[in-house]
């Protein structure tokens, strides 16, 4: 799995406006029925108002690049044009190779 966090920076509330407009419109439903999809989900870090998180988790490298390519991410361009947004990202890799289960609480 494959799961990239991005951060999109704006400028008075741009940013939360934006991933409403992602929701509401339906990009982002539709983002997370595409082949290899696993989570597609906004959140906002308490401490900075005009940041909003993407956690974007996918398959693979494949299901990425055939996102990457999709329709969706002409429209997910133009909102970010439309809201003057920033982004930074990081990306992670996950492997099998343990299991912190013993420290979660459920």
């Amino acid at each position: 799995m494959i799961t990239v966090n991005l951060y999109y920076k704006g400028a008075h509330g741009s940013a939360r406006a934006f991933a409403k407009e992602m929701e509401e419109s339906g990009i982002a439903d539709s983002i997370r029925k595409e082949p290899g999809n696993l989570r597609y989900q906004y959140f906002q870090p308490l401490n900075d108002q005009e940041t909003i998180l993407l956690i974007d988790s996918w398959t693979d490298q494949a299901a990425i690049d055939a996102h990457h390519a999709s329709p969706m991410m002409a429209k997910l361009a133009a909102l970010r044009e439309k809201y003057d947004l920033h982004m930074t990202a990081e990306r992670f890799v996950s492997e099998n190779i343990g299991t912190d289960e013993q420290f979660i609480r459920k």
